[in-house]
């Protein structure tokens, strides 16, 4: 065996245990072919996602009022994630993507929340999410589900604070009648709500899951559903 193939396959060999057995990869190892040594191009990592806390995490707040307004503002890492404001809108028209643009075709809120004549919701948006083939680099799917519509404005959150947000998904004047137990079912179990973790491909989904954030909604309401302060 000659020596050059050696050293291609110590190299190799070296990358393979820093791959599989999580060991750093040597310094001189680095960005290079491990078979001819010649320098590739570097590996971008994917960013860790970002989650959200478990209950038990919120055990070491002693005080329960201040343990349920920490718990509610860990849940606003959904409620005020793009993925959610889009469809909450404080206009008549839905936003879009993570930079909460105005949305494109411009349509209209319509008085159902399901758009106008001509231009309804499900004109686009099917069942399911639908995977776009040969368009823009920038569009890889459309979102769907069988009951996509806006929230009803009277649910807007765009531009609120978090206090604001938390007292109007109290009110049930402003929250569609739920009370507590319905108002945490909903955040668990709604399928459209779940949208948020499942958004196709291209989209960034809300942190955590789905079952995360109803436990943190069911631990906030047995604690007061204490809502931050301004």
């Amino acid at each position: 065996m000659t020596s050059k193939l050696r050293n291609g396959l110590a190299g190799l060999l070296l990358t393979l245990a820093a791959t599989h057995l999580g060991a750093p990869t040597p310094a001189h190892a680095q960005n290079r072919n491990p078979a001819t040594g010649e320098a590739s191009r570097p590996i971008e990592q994917p960013e860790a996602p970002v989650g959200l806390k478990s209950v038990a995490d919120f055990d070491v707040i002693t005080d329960e009022a201040e343990r349920s307004v920490a718990i509610f503002e860990e849940t606003g890492k959904v409620l005020q994630h793009p993925r959610c404001v889009n469809c909450h809108p404080a206009g008549n028209s839905p936003l879009q993507n993570m930079e909460m643009n105005p949305h494109q075709p411009p349509v209209q809120r319509g008085d159902a929340n399901f758009g106008v004549p001509g231009m309804m919701c499900n004109t686009c948006h099917g069942p399911e999410n639908a995977a776009v083939i040969g368009q823009s680099e920038d569009i890889k799917s459309i979102p769907g589900n069988p009951n996509w519509h806006l929230a009803p404005i009277e649910m807007a959150w765009e531009g609120k604070s978090l206090a604001e947000i938390c007292v109007q998904i109290k009110d049930q004047n402003r929250n569609g009648g739920l009370d507590l137990a319905a108002l945490v079912e909903h955040m668990a179990e709604d399928d459209l709500v779940g949208w948020g973790w499942n958004p196709g491909e291209g989209r960034e989904p809300v942190p955590g899951t789905q079952e995360e954030f109803g436990a943190l909604y069911e631990a906030w309401a047995a604690t007061g559903a204490h809502c931050p302060q301004e």
